[in-house]
């Protein structure tokens, strides 16, 4: 008995190499925390990784993101207490960071009334491949902000920070989720810049077709909690909204009432979480996309029972695969802790690389960053005692 839990001890231990500066390598998993920010580089094996950080030690960090049309900027969305929400921009792979000189932030109110301010930047998304520099944030409250000179200056550049009927659909600062609504999922259609999608928790899911000036309602087939009209967007709550990169006409989406699957033309929703293990449910945080087959996704489920508690079902952590498009779905826990494992992954902290096979990365509440290198048909621990985990994000480096 003892040799076995030895062995299983061994097992777990992650595989990483510390180095005070690590060269770039293959691989990059970005991982962004409660308590800053650290970046795993590792070669396509995926076996041994070298830390790099941490990076700005003792502050929030939301998303960390690296710009894919040059691969060596990222930028860092951070809150540093006092000094509030910022930017952090780096040309070099982290090896230096200039904060943005003008960070998104709400126009000021002209009639009278109390303005809205940036709570936090929550989510970074590069823009289009032919948008060199511009990149789209989506902040807490909610808000949808522009930059075209690659983070330096950001403006707030959507209709909807302003429109009173969009403001009113967003609720309050004090509704929504625990730590506050927030904008995120914002998606960039890859054959057209001005095609854009996002989610708002609350506020439900928006379209747009002129580059986020302007955007419109997809709540068709989404579900609320009962008792609320569903046909309102206060009372919808998608926690993440995915797009298949090789057919953007269908998106995944993990919802504070199921999984659903979208594939336009149509404009309803299918609830494809139905067939998830009934004693597990479909609901949860993260949603995850092959890179290159839009019939396989994955999520990472937790106890939605009423009183929401927020860990893994029943402390047994584990990833639900479906390879056919939602119409079944396979567990995928070997590896992870067989009981008393009582952390779960929030939205941002799924990630996948697109190498064959496609290795899967998770963030844990309880600061554990796992891998999956054979498309999550086993997991092993990369790193553990980290801050709350907020964002996961894997880069290739070329």
């Amino acid at each position: 008995m003892a040799t076995t839990a030895k062995k299983a001890a061994k097992a777990r231990k992650p595989a990483v190499k510390k180095s005070a500066r690590a060269p770039s390598t293959r691989l990059a998993a970005l991982v962004s925390t409660r308590k800053g920010a650290w970046i795993y580089r590792g070669d396509a094996g995926r076996k041994a990784w070298k830390v790099d950080g941490p990076h700005f030690l003792g502050h929030i960090i939301q998303h960390m993101v690296l710009d894919p049309r040059d691969g060596r900027t990222l930028l860092a969305a951070a809150k540093t207490g006092h000094l509030g929400p910022t930017i952090y921009r780096s040309t070099d792979l982290g090896k230096s960071w200039k904060e943005a000189k003008r960070p998104p932030a709400f126009d000021k109110a002209t009639d009278g009334k109390p303005g809205r301010s940036v709570d936090h930047t929550f989510w970074l998304t590069p823009g289009h491949a032919s948008e060199k520099d511009v990149w789209y944030a989506g902040t807490s409250p909610q808000g949808v902000f522009r930059s075209e000179d690659g983070g330096v200056t950001w403006t707030s550049f959507s209709k909807i920070n302003n429109d009173p009927k969009y403001i009113e659909w967003m609720g309050s600062v004090q509704d929504g989720t625990p730590d506050g609504p927030k904008l995120h999922s914002l998606i960039i259609d890859p054959r057209d810049a001005k095609h854009m999608y996002m989610g708002m928790s609350g506020g439900g899911v928006h379209e747009s077709l002129d580059g986020g000036v302007t955007w419109k309602p997809m709540l068709d087939g989404l579900e609320t909690v009962p008792g609320f009209d569903s046909s309102t967007p206060t009372f919808h709550d998608p926690h993440c909204i995915r797009m298949c990169p090789t057919n953007p006409d269908r998106l995944y989406q993990q919802n504070h009432c199921g999984v659903y699957r979208l594939d336009r033309p149509s404009t309803t929703w299918v609830r494809i979480g139905n067939a998830m293990p009934k004693k597990v449910g479909d609901i949860g945080l993260p949603m995850v996309v092959h890179p290159r087959d839009d019939k396989t996704a994955w999520v990472f489920p937790m106890d939605g029972t009423t009183v929401w508690p927020r860990t893994s079902p029943g402390g047994i952590p584990g990833a639900f695969v479906t390879r056919n498009a939602g119409r079944t779905w396979q567990r995928q826990s070997n590896g992870m802790p067989a009981g008393q494992a009582w952390w779960t992954v929030k939205r941002q902290a799924m990630a996948a690389d697109t190498l064959d096979p496609v290795g899967l990365y998770f963030g844990t509440t309880s600061g554990e960053l796992w891998v999956g290198r054979d498309e999550g048909e086993r997991w092993s621990l990369m790193a553990r005692h980290l801050p709350e985990i907020y964002a996961v994000e894997a880069a290739e480096l070329g």
